[in-house]
């Protein structure tokens, strides 16, 4: 799969549904009885509805019948984990395991066999009707339909586990949440000694890992073996990038907001670009082992965030920018170009 044949693929088989998709939920939005809750669920998808059309992507790798339960699927867990970050981005409360009780949403929606839980137990909030149910069932639903879920349900609950307990550890009281993720990072230092503290954490808060996984899923004669390929080439490389990127360009809006920002953690911009440029080289060798198809994820996550309209506003996201897309090649800067028109053509 090359790069055009990718762009028409998404521009006429995936955006059109993703938008259907996230217009539906946010009508279902609406209906929220709680005021705050409602705020929240409607602000998720209208500020951040490009993580759906980022993570829908992976439907052009499939076979045609299978996009729109794909879709249903990327759509729903990611805008259940853009409303959960909103809550405990917007929370009064930084008790951890009230954000620990919402995220088990995440960790049901991936695992029909699990219970459905009070996910408001431990808030004020709790009146949402029925929509973050709505979404978990959802999720099961279209799991239930992979033919090859079994397969990589293990991997797909690891990566969600990690997800949730970033989540966890970066909302918590300030003082707090540096001493958490140094002491779970112990535990996997030895694991990836080539990485800093701040770039696991990263990592592990992507979900294209999980994304891939259920493109994966779609395929009745899978293997083990490219699962393990596959989560091995995601994770730390590719998720990382991914993550590495997102807060690159959201520098100057967390440190107004007081949010944990990883890449502040680098000492200076020259840092900043020696770091991203291993974590690009080593997420296209790793992407090189796998279809296609992950390369050019790789070629798109450069483009969408370094042409950003947010990085133009900060001098030094801007100087990272400009040397990593001079380096990056021709097809970063057509997905840039494309990004550019996919954005104003959905106004996000």
């Amino acid at each position: 799969m090359g790069p055009f044949r990718l762009i028409r693929i998404i521009q006429k088989s995936v955006l059109p549904h993703t938008e259907e998709e996230l217009d539906g939920w946010l009508e279902r939005a609406k209906m929220i009885p709680s005021m705050e809750l409602r705020k929240q669920a409607i602000a998720s998808i209208q500020t951040k509805h490009f993580h759906c059309q980022g993570g829908t992507v992976y439907a052009a790798l499939v076979a045609k019948e299978w996009r729109p339960s794909l879709i249903r699927l990327i759509v729903a867990l990611q805008t259940i984990s853009d409303y959960l970050d909103n809550l405990c981005d917007r929370s009064t409360s930084m008790d951890g395991a009230h954000f620990h009780q919402l995220h088990q949403a995440m960790l049901d929606a991936v695992d029909p066999k699990r219970s459905i839980q009070d996910y408001y137990a431990l808030g004020t909030e709790r009146e949402d009707g029925g929509y973050l149910t709505a979404l978990v069932e959802n999720c099961r639903q279209m799991i239930a339909l992979l033919p090859s879920y079994e397969l990589v349900q293990e991997q797909v609950t690891q990566q969600v586990n990690n997800y949730v307990h970033l989540q966890v550890y970066k909302h918590v009281e300030r003082s707090q949440r540096e001493a958490l993720l140094l002491k779970w990072w112990q535990r996997y230092q030895p694991i990836y000694p080539q990485l800093y503290w701040q770039e696991f954490a990263a990592a592990t808060g992507s979900t294209l890992g999980m994304f891939a996984l259920f493109a994966k899923a779609t395929n009745p004669s899978l293997a083990t073996e490219g699962v393990e390929e596959l989560c091995n080439a995601y994770f730390p490389a590719i998720t990382g990038l991914h993550i590495l990127l997102d807060y690159l360009i959201d520098q100057e809006e967390d440190r107004k907001g007081g949010d944990l920002n990883f890449v502040h953690y680098y000492a200076n911009p020259r840092e900043i670009i020696e770091r991203l440029r291993l974590f690009v080289q080593e997420a296209k060798k790793k992407a090189k082992q796998l279809h296609p198809f992950h390369r050019l994820i790789v070629d798109g996550l450069l483009a969408i965030y370094l042409s950003d309209r947010k990085v133009a506003g900060q001098e030094d996201v801007a100087l990272v920018a400009r040397q990593l897309l001079s380096e990056a090649g021709w097809r970063t800067r057509y997905f840039a170009w494309q990004g550019k028109l996919i954005r104003q053509l959905t106004h996000s």
